[in-house]
């Protein structure tokens, strides 16, 4: 199902999210890939904290 919501957000937020828009982008798709962005950033960040605290073995294939 493909449900409109709508959020408020103030006039700042709106401009600068304007302001990251690609031409012919729409708002959702900005917000899918923002969204993609910080699990990548997530993973990226949970990587390096495991790799600091832990002792990582090669597994041999």
């Amino acid at each position: 199902m493909n449900a409109t919501k709508r959020i408020v957000v103030k006039e700042e937020v709106w401009a600068a999210l304007s302001s990251m828009r690609e031409p012919r982008m729409t708002y959702s798709e900005l917000i899918e890939q923002m969204i993609e962005h910080e699990k990548k950033r997530s993973l990226v960040e949970d990587i390096k904290r495991i790799q600091e605290r832990e002792e990582l073995v090669e597994i041999p294939l």
